[in-house]
């Protein structure tokens, strides 16, 4: 039996259980520089426990994935939270899962808008980094330091992941 799940559009209100919204919508923000510059401020705040724990800030280079999508596995990160945000006006998939008793829920698929990133709590199940159609840079905020900071959970049977 195929598990299909449509991707949904990302917002504020229907990201808000699984972690933020990264974008320049609200009211966040304010002129700084001499009115030069508009900050769009503390759209998230990176966590990083544990032995060591340091923020990073990193660029990836993502490969797009075939759609439909077979989700097979999704991971989380227990020491510290993890941030993408593209670094080229094109949307990308974002799938979550709530921890059902220490593994993933049922997934929720999201299809960001062009510049919306997302920012994961630590701890919260997640799908791969999938960019959509092309080629895809991120600029990525994470943990860094000792300690295992990396759980994988593989599906027993996948889960189809479909765009609107």
């Amino acid at each position: 039996m195929t598990r299909i799940i449509t991707a949904r559009r990302l917002t504020r209100e229907n990201f808000a259980p699984f972690g933020d919204v990264l974008d320049t919508a609200g009211d966040g923000h304010y002129p700084i520089n001499a009115g030069k510059c508009e900050r769009y401020h503390a759209l998230a705040r990176p966590e990083a426990a544990g032995p060591g724990g340091h923020v990073l800030i990193s660029i990836f280079k993502a490969t797009p994935y075939a759609f439909p999508l077979k989700l097979t596995m999704v991971e989380r990160h227990p020491l510290g939270s993890q941030a993408f945000m593209p670094l080229s006006p094109r949307p990308f998939l974002v799938v979550v899962c709530p921890d059902d008793n220490g593994v993933p829920g049922e997934p929720h698929a999201f299809l960001t808008e062009p510049g919306q990133g997302v920012n994961y709590p630590r701890n919260l199940w997640h799908g791969v980094l999938t960019p959509i159609g092309e080629p895809q840079d991120f600029l990525v905020v994470d943990r860094g330091g000792a300690g295992n900071n990396l759980q994988e959970f593989f599906f027993p049977e996948p889960y189809e992941i479909a765009l609107p």
